[in-house]
Order: structure tokens, then C-alpha cells, then sequence
């Protein structure tokens, strides 16, 4: 796995312009911690600006899924990971990076 980390940050430090994986989901939880605040608190603001940081979230770790090669994934960890909080892209890019059985 510090293989696979390790490729991943060589290849964000020669994009800078590529989202991390990591902060495209801290985005979208940012994102959806706002949005459940305004709804709780009646505050249109707080819930617009979730709304907007869900969305920002949700494009970048498109574009990150876009880049990532399926085969430095986290395997059958990263989709048990995926299923426990509802992200069906790391539940995909997990079973895509899984070692196949033959």
C-alpha cells in the first residue's frame, strides 16, 4: 500500500491542478456537515454553501477517478470502506483494483 501512496502523490505533484483523493472527500463531508446544519438550523446560507461544497466535491473525485489507474487501488478494503459510507465510486475503484480469483 505505501507503493500505491506513494505513486499517487508523484502523480498529484506533477499535476497540482488534480484533485487529491483525500481532499475531494474531506470536500464533500465538508459539504454535507454544512447542508445538514442548515437544514437543522433554518439557515438557507449554511445549506447553499454544503450544497455548493458537495458539488465541488462530487466534480473533483470524478476528475480524480478519471486519472486513477484501477490497478494501484486499495482493493477489497477501499470497496469494504465504499459500502460503509455510501461511496459508490471507491465501491467500484475497490472492486476494480481487487486481485481477481482465477
Amino acid at each position: 500500500m505505501a507503493d500505491n501512496n506513494r505513486s499517487q502523490e508523484q502523480q498529484q505533484d506533477q499535476n497540482p491542478e488534480t484533485p487529491g483523493l483525500i481532499g475531494s472527500h474531506y470536500q464533500y463531508v465538508k459539504g454535507a456537515a454544512e447542508a445538514t446544519v442548515g437544514v437543522l438550523t433554518g439557515s438557507s446560507s449554511w445549506k447553499a454553501s454544503g450544497e455548493r461544497d458537495k458539488a465541488e466535491g462530487l466534480a473533483a473525485l470524478k476528475k480524480v477517478g478519471e486519472h486513477r489507474d484501477p490497478n494501484q487501488g486499495y482493493g477489497r478494503v477501499e470497496e469494504y470502506a465504499g459500502k460503509l459510507t455510501g461511496c459508490q465510486g471507491m465501491q467500484r475503484e475497490g472492486a476494480a483494483s481487487s486481485p481477481k480469483k482465477d
